[in-house]
């Protein structure tokens, strides 16, 4: 008995399947080629969702005065954060990385006198000098250093100019959207009225748009709170180990914009501020390592949870793969953004569970007292 069956395509169905392959190549290669652009555009809508909390708050501040007014004070005080870190907290790493290079001689020299036990473990390898050897490079690679670092800095002007046209065309768009936004929002949706799942569709966005508005404010004022107690900090011990108290205002920033970082941003920024100290001071280094690790325990007991109060709600599990995926995928940008999308992610969940899909109350069968009526007026009787 023959079992083979002879499928019929016909010349139409056969084009317009190789026409939907074409047009899903020729969409993927269109978004791989735009990849940059939507990546910035993606920032700048990230930047308006994150300042529209203060730009309402300057309205209620001011009024009378419109939306154009408090967005351009947010815009001088957003401009003015990101002038004040690359203008003073880049120049301090660099000036700090250097110095301690150049020092990095006399401070193997002056420890000289405890490290000659290298001698003997040189003799094992037919090395008789060992310690003179490390000197010789360390001072080769010290001056090595020092004479390259103008030619490396030089090297990356082009990286520096792409980033900060980056910067440029996000701030621009943010604050286009900021004014514009809300207009073109209420033109888009009145097109929708007679839509019964626009009202649906317009309370995932407002709710999604109220998760990363509410998390970057919450997240920029835990970190400020550590700039701040990082700034007096290191104020004080400039006082005990005799260094430079100009160093206190740049590792506040420096520790206030990596605690942006959700779960390590702080530890990394204490951590960093730690070993810059270190150049200077290895016992200041290890001081604020000290201080560090106490106030990651205040901030996330006390601080975090009175400013962020239950958050996203998010388990531990989640968070850190979101974290991880964002890393991944768009380096530093991509964690601190990874909690608002996740926290976006549930919205959206939640609001499709409880309206798209079926519910789960309705599949439940109905109770006795509905399905048989008349049995319980005989039980009565």
């Amino acid at each position: 008995m023959d079992n083979t069956h002879k499928l019929e395509i016909s010349t139409k169905t056969f084009i317009r399947f190789w026409l939907v392959l074409f047009g899903l190549a020729l969409a993927g290669l269109l978004l791989f080629k735009a990849a940059a652009g939507l990546i910035i555009l993606g920032a700048a809508l990230f930047l308006a969702l994150a300042i529209s909390p203060l730009v309402n708050k300057l309205a209620d501040i001011i009024p009378g005065q419109g939306r154009k007014l408090p967005i351009a004070l947010s815009y001088i005080i957003v401009v003015g954060v990101v002038i004040a870190f690359v203008a003073i907290v880049v120049p301090t790493i660099g000036n700090e990385t250097q110095r301690f290079i150049a020092n990095l001689p006399q401070i193997y020299n002056n420890s000289s006198i405890n490290l000659e036990f290298l001698n003997k473990f040189g003799k094992n390898f037919g090395i008789d000098n060992l310690q003179g050897e490390i000197s010789t490079a360390l001072g080769d690679f010290s001056s090595n250093f020092i004479k390259d670092f103008g030619a490396n800095l030089a090297n990356t002007v082009g990286a520096i100019g792409s980033a900060v046209t980056a910067t440029i065309l996000i701030l621009v768009l943010a604050f286009l959207m900021l004014i514009e936004g809300p207009d073109i929002i209420k033109q888009f949706w009145s097109n929708f009225r007679t839509n019964e799942h626009a009202g649906k569709i317009q309370t995932i966005i407002t709710r999604m748009a109220q998760v990363v508005s509410k998390y970057v404010s919450n997240a920029i004022t835990v970190g400020l709170i550590n700039a701040c107690f990082t700034s007096i900090s290191v104020f004080v011990l400039s006082l005990i180990f005799n260094f430079s108290s100009g160093l206190a205002f740049p590792m506040g920033i420096i520790t206030g914009v990596l605690s942006l970082i959700p779960m390590f941003g702080s530890f990394i920024g204490g951590t960093l501020v730690a070993l810059l100290l270190a150049f200077n001071s290895w016992p200041a280094g290890l001081a604020f390592l000290i201080y560090t690790i106490i106030y990651l325990q205040i901030e996330s007991n006390f601080i975090s949870p009175k400013v962020q109060g239950k958050g996203l709600q998010l388990p531990a599990l989640v968070v850190l793969a979101s974290v991880t995926i964002g890393v991944y995928m768009f380096g530093l940008i991509g964690a601190i953004v990874a909690i608002p999308i996740a926290g976006c992610v549930k919205v959206l969940l939640e609001e499709l569970g409880d309206g798209f899909l079926p519910s789960n109350k309705e599949k439940k069968p109905k109770r006795a007292k509905e399905q048989n009526p008349d049995k319980q007026l005989i039980a009565k009787n």
